[in-house]
Parts: structure tokens; sequence; C-alpha cells
């Protein structure tokens, strides 16, 4: 079919044609979107790229077929986003683990020997270095060595050196005297004996492991009570005890593992003794350790054990219940026995007093004002018993009345309990908080002296050196005694010393048994003369027992 337009459609249409071709002219043309134009240098080659405005460090890394590593890393980061002319660095990470050993020298060791003449050396053990393994971790970025350190939980020890230890002799020409009965104490570790004069002395106990916490001798004299420090993990230390008898008399032989016995206690820090109606009864205190300081909890309790010579032990028997133990209990309570073993006296930082041990009930004889040490340790009195069991002697902590802060008062005076009632009795006025008493036995009739540590300085005694001072049982006839004025003061130590068991011969005087810097001193009581008996710095702990000498079982 054919279509036919009028003269006036066609002029219509060619109009309408007309008016599409204006709009159509009129219009803007379509917009192209931006380019921005980035350099990326990567794997030692350096690419121009153009990309969208607004594209990212990644989008670049796309663009040029690339991708990161592990441990590749981009500069700037991969999430940024690019402006014109920015300049991309692809660096490439990579690293490698070698091992590499190391030398580690011996350490030279020193012992010095009494039984040797001055300056005499003896070498003891040959030195050897040891040999250490360490893994070193190296970092490259784009080939180049950046970083490199060792790994230090991958450092290994192939084998550890060797000490070289050398022996040298210091024997000095200190002149003998005459003592009375045995004197034990503590060298490096090890036990020796001095038995009636100062110039005759052996080694009886060589492990060279003993911590001096606990250094105590049975009352027979047959057992030696000590502590060893343990290499176990989550104890401190051990009780041990040794058979003295066993001691052969051979020149230089000593006990060995066989004569000793292990109780099985660990960690006793500031108590355990005999049971004074038993030679193979013994009786602790004990700590929990902990990894802050002081690195113990104490128990604050009473434990009993039995053992005999097969090395077979009882069952703990608790006499005293683990308790808080008073006013910063946390630090421990010391125990001493009255002389004949009758009462147990306790202390602790706020007060003095005796344990029942049939009911396990302590009842206070004196309340002490607890010292503010700010401190990770608590300071505790020392106790001494008369010999008749009739007083107590120990430190007081005063403060004035008016103190507003009497639990930092820094005077201290050496006070006596009297157990059958009384007052207390303040005997010497400012001694120092470390004067610890030391009561002597009687001497002839019913006398008997005290000795104490005297503060030089006692309104600064936690730091001051002190001096050896004695009194009668009463507090008179004050005297110091030793060191000389001239000479450094003590290091006080809760067991400084101990009294004589009878009268020096040719001298009739009682004398104490003094630590002073490292060395053991015998020091006259009545006239202060002293002589010194050892000269290596390494005693720590003594006994003086008028015991029967150590006899020998075969």
């Amino acid at each position: 079919m054919r279509l036919y337009h009028s003269p006036q459609s066609r002029t219509r249409l060619a109009l309408l044609l007309s008016l599409l071709l204006m709009v159509s002219g009129c219009a803007s043309p379509q917009a192209t979107q931006a380019l921005i134009t980035v350099s990326l240098l990567a794997d030692g080659q350096t690419n121009t790229l153009q990309l969208p405005a607004g594209s990212t460090v990644q989008q670049v890394l796309d663009a040029s077929g690339l991708s990161l590593d592990a441990l590749d890393r981009t500069e700037p980061p991969i999430y940024t986003v690019l402006g014109n002319g920015a300049e991309v660095r692809l660096v490439r990470v990579r690293e490698s683990f070698e091992v590499e050993q190391e030398v580690i020298p011996f350490e030279r060791q020193t012992l010095r020997n009494e039984s040797l003449p001055q300056d005499q050396e003896i070498l003891i053990q040959k030195g050897q270095n040891g040999l250490k393994e360490i893994t070193y971790r190296r970092v490259y970025e784009d080939s180049v060595e950046v970083s490199s350190e060792p790994i230090p939980v991958q450092s290994v020890i192939v084998e550890a050196p060797v000490p070289e230890i050398r022996m040298i002799g210091i024997q000095a020409p200190l002149a003998p005297i005459a003592i009375p009965g045995r004197l034990l104490y503590l060298r490096d570790g090890n036990v020796w004996a001095i038995e009636s004069s100062t110039g005759d002395r052996r080694a009886l106990l060589t492990t060279g492991d003993l911590d001096g916490r606990i250094f105590s001798l049975s009352n027979d004299g047959a057992w030696l009570l000590f502590s060893r420090r343990s290499a176990q993990e989550g104890r401190i230390n051990s009780l041990w005890v040794a058979n003295l008898n066993a001691v052969p008399t051979s020149p230089g032989t000593t006990l060995g593992e066989a004569d000793l016995l292990d109780l099985q206690v660990p960690n006793v820090i500031h108590f355990a003794d005999w049971m004074y109606d038993s030679n193979v009864r013994v009786i602790f205190s004990t700590v929990e350790p902990r990894a802050a300081a002081p690195g113990w909890q104490a128990n604050n309790d009473l434990t009993s054990i039995n053992f005999s010579l097969t090395g077979w032990t009882t069952k703990w028997i608790t006499l005293l219940e683990a308790n808080a133990g008073g006013v910063y209990g946390w630090w421990g309570t010391s125990f001493t026995w009255e002389p004949d073993g009758a009462r147990l006296a306790y202390a602790r930082p706020d007060g003095i007093g005796l344990v029942d041990l049939q009911t396990g009930v302590m009842t206070p004889t004196l309340e002490i004002i607890p010292l503010l040490t700010r401190r990770d340790w608590a300071w505790v009195p020392g106790l001494s018993w008369g010999p008749d069991g009739q007083i107590l002697y120990t430190v007081d902590h005063v403060a004035p009345p008016s103190s507003s802060a009497p639990e930092e008062s820094q005077q201290f005076d050496l006070a006596a309990i009297p157990l059958a009632g009384g007052p207390l009795l303040h005997l010497v006025s400012q001694t120092g908080m470390f004067a610890y008493p030391l009561a002597s036995p009687f001497q002839g009739d019913a006398n008997y002296q005290v000795a104490f540590l005297q503060a030089i300085f006692p309104s600064q005694s936690e730091t001051s050196r002190y001096r050896l001072a004695v009194m009668d049982r009463d507090g008179s006839n004050q005297r110091l005694l030793f060191p000389a004025s001239e000479a450094a003061g003590l290091e006080p130590q809760r067991d400084w010393g101990a009294w004589s068991p009878a009268a020096l011969p040719g001298s009739g005087g009682y004398a104490l048994a003094v630590l002073y810097q490292g060395n053991l001193w015998v020091i006259d009581s009545t006239n202060g003369d002293a002589v010194q008996v050892t000269g290596d710095g390494l005693t720590t702990r003594v006994i003086w027992t008028s015991l029967p000498e150590i006899t020998t079982e075969n």
C-alpha cells in the first residue's frame, strides 16, 4: 500500500526535523573520565602507568600484574589513594635464619684456704671454654640486608663452660689460743670444727651448699640439723641432718652423702630446731615460695617430724596451725627454746609471747609497735632466754606518747620481760633495732651476762654499724667490748655469735665467738681481749658447745 502525504503534512514534517536538528546541535558533548600518571618502581624497573583518578596503590599493582608476598611491603601503604605524579615503590622483603657458634669464655674462681701457707697457689680445676649456638634472623629488602639479630629463644648452650678454680693459701700467723668445748662454724657452705685450740681445726662436711638459715646441734651433740640450697623448682631449700659420729678421724676425711639424711622438709626460713626431749625429733616452721620479694609468704606454723638412722621419717605432726602471724605476718615468726626446753617463745613484728605446743595457743607477753619499714622486709625483734628461764630479753620499739606516727619511730630499747610477773624493764636505751641480745650461761652462782649489739648511730640503726656490748643480767655494768672505736663496726645479723660453755683456760672469763667481717673472733668478756680465729672472710654461722668430742663409729 502506498502512503500519500498532503502538502500540509509534508510541511509539518520538515519543520519537526529542523527543530530536532537544532536541539541536538545545542546539547553539550559527552565527557570522558580523567586519568593520572603514576610511576611504579618494582623489581629493579620503573614503569609509568595511567590510571583513573582516585586509584589506590593496590590498583597500581593490579594494573601491573604484580602481587605481594607475605613479607613484601609498599611505599606508600597499599591502601593509599594516589594523586597525579605519585611514585609507588614495591619493596621485596625476605628473611633467612642462620646458626652461628659462639665461644663462652670460662670464668676464673679463687678459693681462699686457711690450711695453705699464705700466697701458695694450687690449680684445683682447669678451665675450659663452652660453646653456644645462636640463631640469627637476617632480613633483606630488595636483596640488600637491612637487619640481623639473634633470636633469644633459639640460643642453645651446646657445651657449658668449666670454670678455672685456683686455691690460694691465706694461712696467717694467727696465734692459737685454748678454748673450752668445741666450735662448729659454717664457712662457704661447709661445716668446720675447732676443738680445744683455735689452731686445731678440720672440715666435717664439704658439700658446699649449706645456706646458713638453719644450723643447730642436737642435745647429745651427735647430729647436726641444717638447711641446704635446693635446685628443685618451687623450693628455696630443704632440711637435712648429719650424723657427726660418723666423721672419720683420718686427716682430710669428711662426712659423705651416706652420712646425711634428707628429712624431705622444704622451704624453711625462720626456724627449725631439735625438740627439747629428743635427739631424733625436729620441729620447724615453713614458708610458701613467691616470685615477689622477699621470696616467700610465711605460714607461721610449727610442725614436728621424727627420723631414724636408716633414713625413715614419720608423718608431719602439726603443733601450731598455719596462721596470719599478726601485723606483717607475711614476713614470718621466729621461735626460741628455753634453755631447759620446757617452753618455746616466739617473736614477730607486733609482739613477743609463749607457745603452748599441747594446745597450739600463743600467749602474748609483750605487744610491740610494728615498725613501718617501707621496704620488702619486716622488722622482728631479737629474743633470748635468761639461763634460768625467768626472763626474756628482747628489743622494744618505743614511740613518744605524742607521736603522730609511732610506727615510724626510730627509738629501740633493750628490754627484759619478767615471766613471773612485774612490769617490762627497759635496760638500755637507744640500742638500735638490730641489738639481738644473747644471754650467757650461768657464770658462777646465779650470775650471768647479756651481750648485745649497740648501734653506732642509734637514730639510723637500720643502716648503722654496731659494736658488741655486754652487761650484767639487770642491765648494770654496761661496757663496749669489740671492735675498737677506730675500727669499722659490726654488720648486724641475727645469729652474730655464741657464748662459750665455760670460762677460757687461764683467763677465768667467759668468751664470745663473734662473726666480724666474715671471720670468726673470740672475745674475752672480762677484758675485751680479741683473738682472730679465721681469715678468709667466709664464715657465716657458729655454735659453741661443751658437749663431748665427736666419737667414731665404724
